[in-house]
């Protein structure tokens, strides 16, 4: 009978042990490579979804962190301005014209401080409204006209009354100035009479480029308020203006963009659970205008506002990204193929073939010493033995390296960390301050040494105690950092002093520094552990090192500026004058 291909394969498959190991193996690759590329897309899709709700987390605390810079600050010297005894006096006796001077120079002192360069003031007995911008047009008649309970318009300041005191925030377009602002209308009060509104407000063009807009493809981000209605959008459209003044049928909310009642339920426990405090960012998967879309939400505690962002998945995580990982495990599996082939070749076919020649010979009469085969089982056995022993060796050392590099960061931690505040202690900043002097000589730049004292801190710990002590420190350590450049550099330098080094430095650059820490120390109070308020403020003497200063000196003139600022009264900054200061300047190198 002639011998057919398939029967002649067959006979090669059963006389080669080469190709029947060949088969095997690619069929075992192909059947592992089908579960590999299902779970590789499972796989995908969910680091895709795992990344996007990461993205929109971040996103969500970056938009927040915006929001809360932009009107923050706004806010609280609305507030500040608004306990002012000039402007309550005034207020309360509006006609008396030295009280009306001294309020209108308040009103102007903090008109330039505000960003807008803006202010109104609005009383409640006569219902003037006073008003002047950042041209100064209204200085010599800031009364721009009354309001009325009869006009729908003016709604917003009987209902901003109504509310009791304190600050809130309205996207409104104020036809009679032919203005729209965010504004900000905090209550005047004198005790539990109310005296009026007053506040200032950022242009809703600007706020919108500088916080709304974005800067992500796929990306949408907008400010709500606690009833959901829109207060600010990149689609002008979708504001819902003259929000504390409309029935909530009629406003334009994040919810009408929700597709689905559950989804809106979800939007709005969402909504209520970062409010809470139970969650700093909720983000879920819902439909949004007919399209899957993640949504995150933060609350801005501070301004009663939520900020919510939309996120398309499909346009931040393009799912063809994942297609060269894909063709790489692909040729790896090949090759994984192919290595497996080649190593059983070399470890058994080519000792067969070994032994098939060696018995061979013997055949044929050649009774020279057999060539000994390369791994025979006893040798097999102690390979892997001395495999294993050597794969434990290797082992234990990586876990001793470990142990010593874990152990080494401890020590490092200790030595150079302060154990209450995790800044940088003495001696850390005193290898940091060399390190960093010496990068100014080569670089002929110059450093600025700022030292902080925190006022009336003895009497803090006479009074509350030194657990509440310890509270203050690690707070004012927690704020020093927000406010610091990236290359300058904070320490713990005893007690409740902290030591600041100011990198690539000017004399501007020192006090602005030096400014900012005062503000994020006496801004907002301490909020203690048994739940009171404690307001902190500090003194802070700085010194603008000369090339080549040494710390020894740099420190003693900070001190004598930090001693001149507690001299002045606390809760200041001085900068050390050699003309008014003294100290010496022997303690300098070329």
């Amino acid at each position: 009978m002639p011998a057919t291909p398939l029967r002649t394969l067959r006979a090669a498959f059963a006389r080669s042990l080469r190709l029947r190991v060949l088969g095997l193996t690619i069929a075992t690759f192909v059947a592992i490579s089908i579960p590999a590329y299902l779970s590789f897309v499972w796989i995908v899709d969910a680091t895709t979804v795992k990344l996007a709700t990461l993205f929109a987390e971040k996103q969500v605390l970056y938009d927040r962190y915006r929001g809360l810079e932009a009107l923050v600050r706004e806010t609280a010297l609305a507030e500040t301005l608004a306990r002012s005894p000039s402007i309550i006096e005034w207020g309360a006796d509006e006609a008396d014209p030295d009280k009306r001077r001294r309020g209108m120079a308040e009103l102007e002192h903090y008109r330039l401080a505000f960003r807008d360069r803006s202010y109104f003031f609005a009383v409640e007995g006569s219902g003037n409204y006073y008003f002047n911008d950042a041209a100064n047009s209204f200085s010599q008649a800031p009364l721009r006209y009354t309001l009325s309970d009869n006009n729908p318009r003016d709604g917003w300041f009987f209902k901003t009354l109504s509310e009791g005191p304190g600050c809130t925030l309205n996207v409104d377009n104020d036809e009679n100035l032919g203005l729209t602002k965010v504004w900000i209308n905090c209550v005047v009060a004198d005790g539990a009479r109310t005296i009026g509104v007053l506040g200032t407000g950022i242009d809703l063009t600007t706020f919108i480029r500088d916080v709304v807009s974005p800067d992500q493809v796929g990306v949408d981000s907008m400010f709500v308020d606690r009833t959901g209605a829109v207060q600010a959008d990149r689609d002008r459209n979708r504001i819902d203006f003259h929000s504390l003044t409309k029935s909530a049928d009629a406003r334009k909310t994040v919810f009408q963009r929700v597709d689905g009642d559950a989804d809106r339920a979800t939007l709005t426990a969402m909504m209520r659970s970062v409010s809470n405090g139970q969650d700093s960012v909720k983000a879920q998967f819902m439909t949004v205008d007919g399209r899957s879309t993640l949504v995150g939400v933060g609350y801005l505690d501070q301004l009663g506002w939520y900020n919510v962002t939309l996120m398309d998945v499909d346009q931040i995580i393009d799912s063809r990204l994942f297609r060269p990982i894909a063709v790489l495990l692909g040729l790896m599996m090949l090759a994984a193929a192919a290595l497996v082939t080649w190593l059983f070749k070399r470890s058994v076919l080519d000792r067969l073939a070994v032994a098939e020649h060696s018995v061979a010979r013997i055949e044929a009469g050649d009774f020279s010493p057999v060539q000994p085969l390369r791994g025979d089982d006893e040798i097999s056995r102690l390979a892997a033995a001395l495999s294993r022993m050597a794969a434990s060796v290797r082992d234990n050392t990586d876990m001793l390296e470990e142990a010593v590099r874990e152990r080494t960061e401890q020590l490092e931690s200790i030595a150079y960390l302060d154990p209450m505040t995790s800044a940088m202690n003495r001696r850390g900043f005193v290898e940091a301050f060399a390190h960093a002097r010496d990068l100014a000589l080569h670089d002929r730049t110059r450093l600025g040494l700022l030292i902080l004292d925190i006022d009336r801190f003895k009497t803090i710990n006479d009074t509350r105690g030194h657990r509440i002590g310890d509270e203050v420190i690690v707070d004012v350590s927690a704020r020093l950092l927000t406010v610091l450049r990236s290359g300058d550099i904070c320490a713990r330098w005893g007690g409740d002093e902290f030591v600041i080094l100011v990198d690539k430095c000017t004399k501007e650059a020192m006090e602005e520094i030096a400014g900012r820490v005062i503000d994020a120390l006496r801004t907002l109070p301490l909020t203690l552990s048994s739940g009171a308020n404690l307001r902190i403020t500090c003194s802070i003497g700085g010194y603008l090192l000369e090339i080549g200063d040494h710390l020894d000196l740099a420190t003693h003139r900070a001190d004598l500026a930090l001693y001149a600022a507690k001299r002045a009264g606390r809760n200041r900054t001085v900068m050390y004058d050699p003309d008014v200061h003294g100290g010496s300047g022997a303690n300098k190198v070329a």
